[in-house]
């Protein structure tokens, strides 16, 4: 199965299209919605949208792991990471 990988211009456009909106508001308003969530994210809060899904960060543990280049352990230092959990009704439309 070949997955097509959906530009930021492409999204603007289908934004436009379906909502009848100019391709500047349709920027405008997906750029205000990709800051907020990302603003949002870094303050550690946790981002629901019934139906759709929730975006929140999760902590990842400090890991030991091999260099592949060098073939020496190294350590992976313990960091945040944004995550994605698709809600039911999103994976219903997904699967159908």
């Amino acid at each position: 199965m070949e997955v097509k990988t959906m530009t930021k211009a492409e999204l603007i456009n289908l934004i436009a299209e379906k909502g009848d909106y100019s391709k500047k508001d349709a920027e405008k308003a997906l750029t205000t919605v990709i800051d907020s969530v990302s603003e949002t994210l870094a303050n550690g809060e946790k981002i629901s949208l019934v139906g759709f899904g929730t975006f929140e960060v999760r902590e990842r543990a400090e890991k030991t792991a091999i260099n592949p280049r060098t073939k020496e352990q190294i350590t992976v230092a313990a960091k945040k990471v944004p995550a994605f959990k698709a809600g039911k009704a999103l994976k219903d439309v997904v699967n159908n």
